[in-house]
């Protein structure tokens, strides 16, 4: 399967980094947004993207709020979502679920930890 990956952080710094990953897993094909309300415009202008990294800690729409954007509309509420964020506390990663991202990854993190998340999305998906 070809993924395109919308890699979505404020920090310009992250967003290399979850994309130099990616790149070391073979993967080619990415957008960037800088905050949730960016990721959104994007996802609407670009019917090819389909799957989204996101931070949660994030200016003008969250990483939390984007998640909960994207499963009320009914276009995209199939997007495989991974989130990556430094919040790592039982409470943030069980609200995340509930806000129906298929996982999970609080930074830092190894290439080889997002392969297997991705790998996990994408057999369920």
């Amino acid at each position: 399967m070809d993924l395109k990956f919308l890699v979505v952080d404020d920090s310009v710094t992250m967003r290399r980094i979850v994309i130099n990953s990616l790149k070391s897993l073979s993967y080619s094909d990415f957008v960037e947004a800088g905050d949730g309300k960016e990721a959104l415009e994007k996802l609407g202008a670009d019917n090819t993207i389909n799957f989204v990294i996101t931070d949660w800690n994030m200016p003008v729409l969250s990483g939390l709020e984007l998640v909960k954007a994207i499963r009320s509309n009914e276009t995209f509420n199939k997007l495989p979502i991974l989130m990556v964020t430094t919040r790592g506390v039982k409470e943030d990663i069980l609200e995340a679920l509930q806000a129906r991202v298929n996982n999970y990854v609080v930074k830092p993190f190894t290439p080889q930890i997002l392969k297997e998340k991705i790998d996990q999305i994408v057999q369920i998906v």
